[in-house]
């Protein structure tokens, strides 16, 4: 079976090529710098130039393809208006496939999101979940709470060095399902070998979810370091907010002040493992936990450290020598 995957070098994405090359598939991905997409070829996929804000970049890609992965979103450091990306560009891709009359069409969403329509990326991601339900497409719909990799610059790194965490005053948080992104790769390629996912939608994360407390505690023992907690009314959350929605240029700093708002809200974000379980048979106890994660990460950054001032302090010897 092969694969098209759109967003392919993003965290997500290259978790998706990877996981489907070790599982046997052929995998094509459309990216718009094939430079920068270099280390894909060398795991073994083949790369094709596309825009998701240039339409007509897309069919000739899809040749000869039977499904089609959606990794692609827009992000705050993008030219591009998430728009271009998450409406315009996944119609032109959707079009795209149904015109190659691909067998599975495979999208990520996001949990809960037909519950904030006021928020542009979750008013997009609903509306376009909506119009492939519809399409005629066979479809699969993961819907996410978040990834593990997006908590190190929001926790791990500021406790590292002793920079503010953003939390709503207000606000008792509610558990969030945060997961790996390889393990949601893990259920991203397993989907496609199981009738049950066709023409579903699954609420996809860990069965660990945490609230921003939890987070910052674990970030507090594995780095040794006193996290400095920055309070937010959430009036002054809310009213940024709608003031950069206002302007369609700002909706991507729109987007990461309502995120800080919603997860420190009353919304569930958990998901009911039992159902994933049932359906894909990967045991709760094959995922990496937020633990273990952090753990690997700060391992990492402390050694890094640790032989950083090891060579300084060599460095002063030294010199101290010559004199």
């Amino acid at each position: 079976m092969p694969l098209l995957i759109i967003g392919a070098t993003g965290t997500l994405g290259r978790q998706i090529v990877r996981q489907a090359l070790n599982e046997g598939y052929s995998v094509r991905c459309i990216v718009r710098n094939i430079r920068k997409a270099s280390f894909l070829r060398e795991w073994g996929a083949e790369l094709v130039y596309g825009d998701l804000s240039i339409p007509d970049s897309l069919p000739e890609s899809f040749k000869g393809i039977t499904a089609v992965i959606d990794a692609s979103t827009g992000r705050p450091t993008d030219n591009l208006n998430v728009k271009d990306i998450d409406w315009e560009g996944k119609i032109a891709l959707l079009q795209a496939a149904k015109v190659a009359k691909v067998k599975r069409f495979i999208f990520f969403s996001i949990l809960n999101s037909e519950k904030f329509s006021y928020i542009p990326l979750m008013k997009l991601k609903s509306k376009f979940e909506f119009i492939l339900q519809n399409s005629g497409v066979p479809y699969t719909i993961f819907q996410l709470s978040g990834f593990f990799q997006g908590l190190i610059g929001q926790y791990a790194l500021p406790v590292l060095e002793q920079q503010p965490i953003y939390v709503i005053k207000e606000a008792k948080s509610m558990p969030v399902a945060y997961m790996d992104t390889e393990d949601i790769a893990k259920f991203c390629i397993k989907s496609l070998e199981i009738e049950e996912t066709e023409n579903a939608s699954f609420k996809l994360g860990n069965p660990n979810a945490l609230q921003s407390l939890d987070i910052i505690k674990i970030c507090e023992t594995l780095s040794g370091q006193t996290a400095l907690s920055n309070q937010l009314p959430v009036l002054s959350v809310k009213l940024s907010r709608q003031f950069t929605n206002f302007f369609q240029w700002t909706w991507n700093i729109a987007d990461r002040l309502s995120f800080i708002e919603i997860f420190s809200g009353k919304e569930n974000f958990s998901v009911d493992y039992k159902v994933l379980e049932s359906v894909f048979k990967i045991d709760k106890n094959e995922l990496l936990t937020l633990d273990n994660y952090f753990s690997q990460y700060f391992e990492r950054i402390l050694t890094k450290l640790k032989d950083l001032n090891y060579s300084q302090s060599q460095t002063v010897k030294q010199k101290d020598l010559t004199f």
